[in-house]
Parts: C-alpha cells; sequence; structure tokens
C-alpha cells in the first residue's frame, strides 16, 4: 500500500504533539527575516493542511501540495480561505507562475530517497520562485535516524486507532523504513477496528549532500539551523531547517 493511503485516516489523531505552532512561528520568523511578509507561499508536502492553514490565517496566500488524495481530501475538509490545493509529487510539480517562498515541513524532503530527486525538487523550486524568493525546508537528521529512531519499535493506543511502527535504519544506504500496522475504528461499529499495513521509507542527508544538492538544484545556501533551537547545527540536532534562494533570475 502507498505511503498515507490508510494513515491519512488517523494522521492528525496520532500527530497530535506536533508543535505546528511552533513551527509556525518559526517559519513566520524566517520569512520575515528574509523580507517575505506577504504574498504567494507554496508548501510542499503539505498533507492534511495543518500548517498551510496556519500560514494562510497568518496573511499568506497559500498553495498546498501533495501527492496523496487521502491526505488532500482531509484538508479540504476544512475551510478553504482561498488556499488551492494540488495533487502533484513534489519531483515533477507545476504552478501556474512564480510565488515569493515555498516552504516544506515535517520530514516531507526525507521522503525523497533518491539524491537525483531531491536536485530535481531544488531546481523546481527555484524555477517556480520569485526573484529573491526563498525555499524553507526541514530534515531529520542522519543522528536522529541513528540514535533515535534506530531499529526501534514504537506503539501507540487510542480510542479511535493503534498504531506499531516498526523501525530499522540502514547505515550504509541511509535509507530508514517505517513498517506500520494500523488498526482504525469503524465509523458505523465501534467495536470494530480495520487492520492496515503500510511502508514508508526516508532518506537521512548529510549536511554536505545537502550543500551539493542545493548547488545542483541552482540555488544559493542561506542558512542551516537547529529546528528545534534556532540556534547553529549541533552533533545531537535531530531536526534541521534550511534556507535557500533563488539564482538566475534578475533582481527588481
Amino acid at each position: 500500500m502507498a505511503a498515507y493511503e490508510s494513515f491519512a485516516e488517523v494522521y492528525d489523531l496520532f500527530m497530535d504533539n506536533v508543535p505546528y505552532d511552533v513551527w509556525k512561528d518559526n517559519l513566520l520568523g524566517i520569512l520575515a527575516r528574509y523580507k517575505i511578509t506577504e504574498g504567494l507561499v507554496a508548501e510542499l508536502g503539505c498533507g492534511t493542511g495543518k500548517m498551510t492553514r496556519r500560514l494562510a490565517e497568518s496573511g499568506y496566500d497559500m498553495i498546498g501540495i501533495d501527492n496523496s488524495y487521502e491526505m488532500l481530501g482531509i484538508a479540504m475538509e476544512h475551510p478553504a480561505e482561498g488556499i488551492l490545493y494540488l495533487c502533484q509529487d513534489m519531483r515533477a510539480f507545476e504552478l501556474y507562475g512564480t510565488v515569493a517562498a515555498v516552504v516544506s515541513v515535517c520530514d516531507s524532503m526525507n521522503y525523497i530517497v533518491e539524491y537525483a530527486d531531491l536536485v530535481e525538487v531544488i531546481r523546481l523550486v527555484n524555477n517556480y520562485l520569485d526573484p529573491g524568493g526563498i525555499f524553507v525546508f526541514d530534515l531529520n537528521t542522519p543522528y536522529k535516524y541513528r540514535s533515535q529512531l534506530a531499529d526501534n519499535t514504537f506503539a501507540e493506543n487510542r480510542e479511535q486507532g493503534s498504531f506499531i511502527w516498526e523501525n530499522t535504519f540502514d547505515e550504509t544506504t541511509g535509507i530508514n523504513e517505517y513498517d506500520l500496522t494500523l488498526y482504525i475504528q469503524d465509523e458505523e461499529d465501534p467495536d470494530y477496528f480495520m487492520r492496515f499495513e503500510e511502508v514508508h521509507y526516508q532518506r537521512a542527508y548529510e549536511i554536505e549532500a545537502i550543500k551539493k544538492a542545493l548547488r545542483e538544484g541552482g540555488m544559493d545556501l542561506l542558512e542551516i539551523l537547529d529546528a528545534d533551537t534556532m540556534t547553529p547545527v549541533l552533533e545531537e540536532t535531530e531536526r534541521i531547517y534550511v534556507i535557500a534562494r533563488e539564482v538566475g533570475k534578475k533582481r527588481g
């Protein structure tokens, strides 16, 4: 089963501990620092639209892009507030024009497991940015995969569903495999739980590989920050923000 087909039904349930408001404030601070306080912003891997809606409420005109019909279906159950949702693969996304910024959170970029595809995503982002526009994305670090997720098993039980997550990290390839078993409560019969299985793959990218991909994709690296502290990256950093600027267009 493709990633997020059945998990989409309970994604927000199990992600209720994610500090979206903190992440929103971090993104707003980054965008403001680079003088992008209004305009059109696209989010890659927008999922159920939790960050998309927050940024729209903060005054940006939002485009949410995701390749899961199921996740976007849930996003569109919420008041749209003018948000345009597109079901597209970020490796081949198309926009109608340029945008002031592109953002991506919740380790969506780690799902790009092929280095060449990472470069292509960056190239596309650069192509669709306004002159001086920026790309802000987060990534789980190799340290997190290696020391926190590793070969561990995680489980969580809720009234509406539960999951068992068996994690495997391959140090040689840098590929992290999530084997998910989901038990989702049936809406018509609350005593009945349906069982689903999904496999997700992510890749751990070293910082030097990210820098190289940005150069090959035609973008200038501005800074890389610890996404939890908004300070310089340390050896124990688990998640990073990468901020890059478009190049190749005439500045006004």
